[in-house]
């Protein structure tokens, strides 16, 4: 005859005598527990501050970008294509607020200020492409980005470039950098946004392994530490500009922009909560850049 047993958990509501609503409220206490806990770690404990990305080497080889090859290209006006990615990109826009976020049309000022950044960073073979799709150009300098090592290049790096062809920024929108290929993508004209692509260039130069810095930031929480270092190098460098509207723009759109990270890892921790907490991590990181500077 067989028998089944029935273990009750010492803290279970059975065993406590809890009815179900008692821990369905046990449970969104949790859940709020966990958001204070992170949104009070992003808002006061000096998670983001001015903190530039001490360099101890630059990893890049001399031969990413070709004698005669322009460092900033820019792609062809393409209007009904530029629309899509507009309207694709208005989601991103309400997040963080801006309406130049994923808007397809780079001014040549956000175009000069990258480039002073990366010049005065020395990270000259770093590709940036301006609203431009050029996937060709992307795989060769997969193959010749000798900083990461090739088995990190020909797995992590051929899905990565692999993502940019098949759905291309040019439509979709995502400003981001990719270390195995070292090329920025901007699709946003926000100086701020270029900045923290180009500090992301910065912080993977100087990482001894860069491959290996690369491929963790697929773990779920751990990006927030490549995110946090990039933000922080940038409104360093945005404070010794002496700029009080970059400063401005740089604390009220990277503040909320580093907001999405801590929803998305707080959303990994408990899923059932991920929307609420996803949201209210941009919130906090609204409020905190206006308490920083209104």
């Amino acid at each position: 005859m067989n028998q089944t047993s029935y273990h009750l958990n010492p803290t279970s509501p059975e065993r406590l005598g809890q009815s179900p609503s008692v821990k369905a409220k046990l449970r969104c206490d949790r859940w709020a527990l966990l958001a204070c806990v992170l949104l009070t770690q992003f808002l006061g404990c000096g998670v983001l501050r001015p903190a530039p990305i001490v360099r101890q080497r630059n990893n890049l080889p001399p031969n990413l970008i070709a004698d005669g090859e322009p460092m900033i290209e820019r792609g062809q006006k393409r209007p009904i294509i530029d629309a899509f990615g507009w309207v694709w990109g208005i989601p991103s826009k309400i997040l963080l607020w801006n309406r130049h976020v994923e808007s397809h049309s780079i001014s040549q000022n956000t175009e000069l200020l990258i480039q002073d950044y990366l010049i005065e960073n020395d990270l000259t073979e770093v590709k940036v492409r301006l609203n431009q799709y050029r996937p060709l150009d992307d795989w060769r300098r997969l193959t010749r980005n000798k900083s990461v090592a090739w088995p990190w290049r020909y797995t992590f790096g051929a899905v990565a470039t692999l993502g940019e062809t098949v759905i291309p920024g040019r439509l979709f929108g995502g400003d981001h950098y990719n270390p195995y290929t070292a090329t920025i993508h901007l699709y946003s004209d926000v100086p701020a946004i270029a900045y923290h692509e180009g500090a992301h260039a910065k912080d993977f130069s100087n990482r001894e392994y860069p491959g290996t810095y690369a491929a963790l930031y697929m773990i779920p929480v751990v990006p927030l530490w490549h995110e946090r270092t990039a933000t922080n190098d940038v409104l360093a460098y945005v404070r010794d500009s002496n700029n009080p509207a970059l400063q401005r723009e740089a604390a009220h759109v990277l503040y909320p922009a580093y907001g999405t990270y801590v929803g998305n890892a707080a959303g990994t921790l408990l899923p059932t909560a991920s929307t609420p907490l996803y949201l209210a991590s941009v919130i906090a990181g609204h409020v905190a850049a206006r308490r920083e500077i209104p």
